[in-house]
């Protein structure tokens, strides 16, 4: 009946590699999105400010007067 002999060294940087990897996992879930859902709320936001652009009444022009009339 032997016990198993381990290297304290390598078993804690082990150890250490498994924590990081679980905040790593932890992260990517809470705060990762792929390219493409980046690229799809960038797209919806500059075609919302575009719509709403269109809708402008008028446009100031720096001397104050409004070039919409």
């Amino acid at each position: 009946m032997s016990a198993e002999i381990i290297n304290l060294r390598m078993a804690r940087k082990h150890k250490q590699r498994q924590d990081k990897d679980k905040a790593a996992e932890d992260n990517r879930r809470k705060f990762g999105r792929t390219k493409a859902e980046r690229e799809a709320a960038r797209k919806r936001r500059e075609d919302l400010e575009h719509h709403v652009d269109g809708h402008k009444l008028g446009q100031d022009d720096p001397s104050g007067n409004d070039t919409g009339s």
